[in-house]
């Protein structure tokens, strides 16, 4: 399976599995299997095929979204009423595309990252947020292109061998 042919070639099976690594990545073939009612070697086979054609990330809980149709990734920035802040949020958790939820300072209240299949979903994405009650405007910035994908390896590896928890100074922050 090519990463052209992930959304073509996914069965309910293979999205049913995507969904219990989702909920549990830790899970084991054998609970997997018997959850979904499925043969052992049948949930091994496919969670290879998902890892080996990329959909599917090491440890079960990032999917690249892209393979399953979700190739539009947007930042919204959200002014809200403050009093109606926790109502805000409530209702962005019910909205499937927003896959983060985050209170900021500076411009803007609320930051959120949303995905969609292509701009006619995100634009209907975005007018679910805009009819939330307490939300004021919002500002929409298309992502382009990942260079660099939530990550966490590298804080943790320079843990591992004993490094500061900080990144040493930079010749910027000495005046050199």
């Amino acid at each position: 399976m090519n990463r052209s042919d992930d959304l073509n070639s996914l069965d309910t099976t293979d999205l049913k599995i995507l969904l219990e690594l989702i909920r549990d990545p830790r899970v084991q073939i054998g609970e997997l299997s018997d959850s979904l009612g499925i043969a052992r070697n049948t949930a091994q086979s496919r969670i290879r095929r998902m890892l080996r054609s990329g959909l599917l990330h090491d440890g079960g809980r990032e999917i690249d979204l892209e393979a399953v149709g979700y190739d539009v990734v947007a930042f919204v920035t959200i002014e809200v009423t403050h009093r109606e802040l926790d109502g805000v949020v409530g209702a962005l958790r019910l909205i499937p595309q927003v896959l983060e939820v985050h209170e900021i300072s500076g411009r803007g209240d609320v930051w959120c990252r949303v995905v969609a299949t292509d701009t006619h979903n995100l634009q209907t994405a975005l007018r679910s947020i805009l009819r939330i009650k307490g939300v004021i405007r919002t500002e929409t910035v298309l992502a382009l292109h990942t260079h660099i994908p939530y990550r966490t390896e590298p804080l943790i590896s320079r843990l591992a061998q004993g490094g500061p928890r900080q990144q040493p100074a930079s010749h910027w922050d000495n005046g050199t």
